[in-house]
């Protein structure tokens, strides 16, 4: 019982320490900087803005949806030239997709590419890169919606020449919907506001997320064929390419960022089963790339080296003093007080930190995501790293209905989002309607149909 008790209590100061120590420097580094001069300088005349290619894998998305983001990339206030690339990857409720399709393959901007089979989203989104040809390459997962000043605000992170990708604050777009939804919420804004915002000090976000992230073309075709070819114990890697783009990037000698002011609302798991498995699949991403993440760390600032640290020990020892509590307790029926109060008050501390950052006081109930971490998501965590060979993407899966009709598994938008839900200050993500659009541009050669979707087989 000393063992125990003692275990834990060493445990659960050395984790305190070592999240006093991260947490206060991330706080530090994360606090906004003077902004940059750039957006202003796109805005001059006679600045040749750079093309950018908007890149929409798509996979069994529910058509509204589909829609909805497809819209909102069509009402960017970009100046430069834009062209969107969808692809759809082997979809099963293609048919119901097929009336989005034909709307914006009208719009000379749009190209939509159908492939003939499932072939995962980072060949998908690899088949959409290499038959583009912007300076600049935007990533937008199918469920999310950018409010209308994101492409420009990226881009003007991106004039840096030694910017190699850039990344927007991601906000939850069905956030009212559960009280899971609203904890992912804070969630994003934390992960991106504290661990992303203090990464960018130093030019080194550890990963661009995936809904809304900006590449360098010239930095990109240095790394297409790593980032395709990704192996992990011989087999291929096939989730997890948000990160390791990002980390390629870095390894090549590229700056990645943030871009706190570039909103875009994304779809967020609304019960546990699904949050559960993205955050399985995340932690597995997260797990294989570790040691290719630790070769970079004698070229970046010494921050980066206690972010790694805070993150990856800060877990395992949190873990370890909740095991020795909770064995503590079922073997000789006493509480491991030191322990509980201890986690409790770190947990007070971050989210009243959290709160002020953010003026927002809902950050209160943040409380909630510890006993959610201690746990659900520290033994998911333990059984990623005992079953990182598994690369099923565990989502997204394909029923079939009792009258036969294939019916895809998929979330659904809200109807509406403002960054003001977010706790930052920007103008509202709008969502316009479709109508417009599609009267108002002349059709295009077939760019919907079996002969675009026998070029990537």
């Amino acid at each position: 019982m000393d063992l125990l008790a003692t275990t834990s209590a060493v445990a659960v100061s050395s984790y305190a320490l070592l999240s006093t120590i991260y947490k206060s420097a991330q706080a530090l580094y994360a606090q906004p900087t003077n902004p940059s001069s750039l957006q202003n300088d796109l805005e001059q005349a006679g600045v040749v803005l750079p093309s950018v290619d908007v890149i929409v894998p798509c996979f069994n998305e529910d058509p509204n949806t589909l829609s909805e983001c497809l819209a909102s990339i069509a009402s960017q206030d970009y100046a430069g030239k834009l062209r969107v690339i969808v692809v759809d990857d082997g979809s099963a409720n293609r048919d119901l997709l097929g009336p989005v399709h034909k709307i914006y393959a009208s719009d000379p901007r749009f190209r939509i590419i159908l492939m003939a089979k499932n072939v995962g989203k980072r060949k998908a989104q690899i088949a959409a890169i290499r038959s583009s040809s912007g300076d600049l390459v935007l990533n937008v997962d199918s469920d999310t919606i950018l409010a209308v000043d994101v492409v420009t605000k990226l881009v003007s992170k991106m004039q840096d020449p030694d910017v190699g990708a850039a990344m927007g604050q991601l906000v939850a777009s069905n956030r009212n919907e559960t009280w899971l939804t609203k904890l992912i919420d804070m969630e994003y804004w934390l992960a991106c506001n504290e661990e992303r915002a203090a990464q960018a000090r130093f030019g080194a976000v550890m990963c661009c997320c995936g809904p809304c992230a900006m590449y360098r073309r010239s930095a990109l075709a240095l790394l297409l064929d790593q980032y395709e070819t990704q192996f992990f114990r011989g087999k291929p890697s096939d989730f997890g390419e948000d990160r390791h783009l990002t980390i390629l990037m870095l390894k090549a000698g590229f700056r990645t960022e943030y871009v706190p002011d570039a909103i875009a609302a994304t779809v967020v798991p609304d019960s546990l089963g699904p949050y559960l498995r993205q955050q399985l699949r995340w932690a597995r991403s997260t797990f294989r790339d570790t040691f290719l993440a630790l070769r970079l760390l004698p070229e970046l600032d010494r921050y980066l080296t206690l972010d790694v640290v805070g993150q990856n020990l800060g877990p395992l020892l949190l873990a370890l003093s909740s095991l020795a509590a909770l064995a503590q307790f079922v073997i000789g029926g006493s509480v491991a007080w030191w322990t509980v109060l201890t986690i409790a008050a770190m947990t007070m501390v971050r989210c009243s930190v959290a709160a002020f950052r953010a003026r927002d006081m809902r950050f209160l109930g943040f409380s909630l995501h510890t006993p959610i971490n201690i746990f659900l998501l520290l033994p998911m965590k333990a059984y990623a790293l005992c079953t990182l060979s598994n690369s099923d993407w565990l989502s997204r899966k394909v029923m079939v209905a009792s009258d036969g009709e294939n019916k895809a598994v998929i979330p659904h938008a809200a109807t509406g989002i403002s960054s003001a839900r977010s706790g930052v200050s920007s103008a509202a993500i709008c969502k316009p309607g479709l109508s417009h659009r599609a009267s108002s541009v002349a059709a295009t050669e077939s760019v919907c149909g079996p002969e675009r979707s026998s070029a990537y087989k």
